[in-house]
């Protein structure tokens, strides 16, 4: 039997310094593995106690661990997970699909396809963004791997109602908007994490599914896998979002990420024993 095992990257299983929450007493707050540097600087990391977990994992021949995340390939990679590398990676929210680190080429023909069939251009959002965004928060707008755009912001700026319409002219277009920290992300809606993490389990044989996610965008991969986790904080908690198959966990922070690994593993060795 073989477990494929696809995860949200951000604020799912790694945290800024920024998102890590940690609240109890320095004395016995967890020790931390940095999993990313950039420009010189530590910005993710995991707990030394989930790397483990997570390195483990890898290890199993019955599991697929398939890193499953919004980023672009180039944002991914500067990721550095314990364990074996992953054989298999979703970025730019489904639109690439890396197979040993290499983008699959079959992939992102199908994806531009059925994008170009399905929901407005690119181009027409990313102008509507660029038009309809105030200087006084936005501090950058960025297009990722040609397939949908981005805003970083000053997130407390931005105006509730302001957030409400862009989603409403969105989904007019077949796209679908999504708050995550300090950006707000535009993404066709034919763009899913599901769609690849499928395409993954049809290349692998895989019978089973397992998903963890804390974000909108991640909403269809939890819906579509066996099983799922999410964390006690994100946009699906926010929004008290579940569903039959999805473990809403109360944890909230780095320990939330630690948390989500050890159900994976347990899991993994549960239907595999």
């Amino acid at each position: 039997m073989t477990v494929l095992v696809a995860s949200d990257l951000d604020r799912t299983l790694i945290y800024s310094s920024a998102a890590l929450g940690l609240t109890m007493p320095d004395p016995v707050a967890p020790r931390l593995l940095c999993v990313e540097v950039h420009e010189s600087k530590p910005l993710s990391f995991m707990t030394e106690t989930a790397a483990a977990l997570l390195a483990e994992l890898t290890e199993n021949p019955a599991a697929v661990w398939v890193p499953t995340t919004t980023r672009t390939r180039k944002q991914y990679q500067r990721i550095r997970f314990p364990g074996r590398p992953a054989p298999y990676a979703i970025c730019a929210n489904g639109g690439q699909l890396l197979v040993d680190g290499v983008p699959d080429r079959d992939w992102r023909r199908a994806v531009a396809g059925r994008l170009a069939q399905e929901c407005a251009p690119l181009e027409e959002v990313h102008q509507h963004l660029l038009s309809v965004s105030d200087p006084a928060w936005l501090r950058k707008a960025r297009l990722a791997e040609d397939l949908f755009a981005y805003l970083v912001v000053e997130r407390d700026l931005v105006p509730a109602e302001w957030l409400k319409a862009l989603a409403e002219w969105a989904e007019a277009r077949g796209w679908t908007v999504s708050l995550q920290g300090r950006k707000i992300y535009a993404v066709p809606r034919p763009l899913t994490k599901s769609a690849a993490m499928a395409e993954v389990a049809r290349r692998t044989g895989a019978t089973t599914t397992l998903a963890a996610g804390d974000s909108l965008l991640d909403a269809d991969l939890l819906l579509a896998a066996d099983r799922g986790w999410r964390p006690g904080h994100g946009e699906l908690a926010d929004a008290g979002w579940t569903a039959p198959s999805v473990t809403a966990l109360t944890t909230a922070g780095v320990l939330a990420g630690e948390e989500i690994i050890r159900a994976f593993g347990g899991t993994v060795a549960r239907l595999t024993a």
